[in-house]
């Protein structure tokens, strides 16, 4: 099976791309598909950023950029470090524009209405961005979702995917010898949901992982007895606390969310009728 790093790269909040990908994507078997999403890209420095960690695992970038000087940017950078980009809206719009002999008005997510419903997903990618990686403990109360698991599970793509829908999502990394912070066993508002993996396909993701950044593919981190101790430390944890738990070993990163959303529903319906 081939695999592709696929960087859907928006100045918006990423959901149109998210769905040209998706329809393109239906085409083709035999491809796993790494995502990252890099939604709210406005400014050069965030420009550099998302660049220098594309550039640490290459494959496609999917863009929207209606602000011409940071497009500039993209395609000069891309181009000067040999990464493939693909504007997604390019030949719609021009094929519009000569129809309706009009230009394209520039403006970040204008297909997207500023309704509360836009500002509430603006304000979950915010959140869910700064509360990444076990960051903010102290505001993990005011999450919707909360994603425990160890290293190399999908917590941040499928947290960033759930916040475009929403969701404030904070992820929370597991290690044996370093346990959570207090605060996460003490939450009432947010869900909080285990993800686990097979141990064997866990270690093909960490090996990959190490390689693309041209680190020693044999450390404990993909020790098969290390990896083992670490999946049953999360388990445990994920039992002793009665935690819903959603395995992602065969599981795309939408289906991993919708199995989440549905979590959800599930628990605001028990609330509702309590």
């Amino acid at each position: 099976m081939s695999q592709l790093h696929l960087h859907l790269l928006s100045d918006s909040t990423g959901e149109t791309l998210e769905v040209i990908a998706n329809a393109c994507l239906a085409q083709f078997e035999g491809v796993e598909v790494l995502r990252h999403l890099w939604p709210m890209v406005r400014s050069e420095g965030h420009l550099d950023r998302v660049l220098d960690d594309i550039e640490r695992r290459p494959g496609l970038v999917l863009y929207t950029l209606v602000n011409s000087r940071i497009r500039r940017e993209l395609e000069q950078k891309t181009r000067r470090r040999g990464i493939h980009a693909v504007s997604a809206l390019d030949p719609v719009t021009h094929a519009l524009s000569a129809v309706l002999g009009q230009e394209a008005v520039g403006r970040p997510g204008r297909q997207h209405a500023l309704d509360a419903a836009y500002f509430a997903r603006v304000d979950a990618i915010h959140f869910t961005i700064a509360h990444d990686d076990g960051v903010g403990s102290d505001n993990w109360e005011e999450a919707d979702i909360v994603l425990a698991g160890v290293s190399r599970t999908s917590k941040t793509p499928t947290a960033i995917y759930l916040a475009n829908r929403g969701f404030k999502v904070a992820n929370v990394p597991l290690v044996p010898e370093a346990p959570p912070p207090p605060a996460l066993f003490a939450l009432k508002h947010p869900l909080v949901v285990g993800l686990t993996t097979n141990p064997e396909r866990l270690i093909q993701i960490r090996r990959n992982r190490l390689l693309s950044l041209n680190q020693a593919p044999e450390t404990d981190y993909v020790d098969r007895e290390a990896v083992d101790a670490e999946l049953a430390f999360a388990r445990r944890l994920f039992a002793d606390n009665g935690w819903p738990v959603i395995d992602v070993t065969r599981r795309s990163i939408e289906e991993t969310a919708l199995g989440i959303v549905k979590l959800c529903n599930e628990r605001y319906d028990r609330e509702a009728k309590g």
